[in-house]
């Protein structure tokens, strides 16, 4: 049985590793998974085609355009708009799902006060549509920042300190701060953050961003994605094997 990961220059991939040792783990020796490093999806077809593949995750940049290649997609990834997990059925037609969300919101819970009433979250992909979709789902607001301005989200320079005192919670879903790039950040005012501010970088290479630093200096509580990637991982894994 073959699983994989789609996404553009991956080579860093936590899920590859992940699964790699899991099946050695668990003796799964029937089971293997690989990488779909792919500069477009022209060929995606093809690799639908794909002998013994029972599962995909999706990475960036594709969680949003893989969507018309397949033939299905459950409530919640047609609610969020984008697709983390594809699950090969037996009937050959493919569904896609959605665990990001799932693993966000078992991640971040723990940290969410009463003082937290809203969100900033920064990007406007894949991961952040399902961010906002748990964060709804908890009853806080959000609001998108983006680069370019839009209907639906502020830029950078519109976001004040009063801004910043509203919305507690700022959750990076911008690639700023991967690894090679890691003294860069997101452009925000950090000396306005106090130790009522939750950062949370979905980020996982390095464990310590540019972005949580600059929290922790300014005595804000911080978290990145590391653990995220395992709960969505096991989730992924359940429904391919459902």
């Amino acid at each position: 049985m073959r699983f994989g990961l789609l996404g553009k220059d991956i080579d860093y991939s936590f899920s590859k590793a992940y699964f790699t040792e899991k099946f050695q783990k668990e003796k799964l020796n029937h089971c293997c998974y690989e990488n779909f490093d792919l500069a477009d999806l022209s060929n995606f077809k093809m690799i639908l085609q794909t002998a013994q593949l029972k599962g995909m995750n999706v990475t960036i940049p594709y969680k949003q355009e893989v969507i018309p290649f397949l033939d299905n997609l459950d409530e919640v990834s047609k609610a969020i708009g984008a697709v983390n997990t594809i699950v090969f059925n037996k009937d050959g037609t493919t569904t896609g799902y959605n665990t990001d969300y799932i693993g966000f919101q078992k991640n971040i819970s723990p940290m969410i006060t009463e003082k937290i009433k809203a969100a900033l979250v920064l990007g406007t992909g894949g991961a952040s549509k399902a961010v906002v979709y748990a964060l709804h789902k908890m009853g806080i607001g959000t609001q998108y920042v983006s680069r370019k301005k839009s209907t639906n989200n502020l830029t950078y320079s519109d976001i004040t300190d009063i801004i910043l005192k509203d919305h507690k919670l700022i959750v990076n879903c911008t690639p700023l701060g991967t690894y090679p790039d890691i003294f860069q950040k997101p452009n925000l005012n950090y000396e306005q953050l106090t130790n009522d501010h939750v950062l949370f970088d979905l980020i996982y290479n390095p464990t310590e961003t540019a972005f949580i630093k600059a929290g922790k200096k300014a005595g804000a509580r911080t978290g990145n994605g590391k653990n995220m990637l395992v709960v969505q991982a096991e989730a992924s894994w359940r429904l391919w094997n459902t």
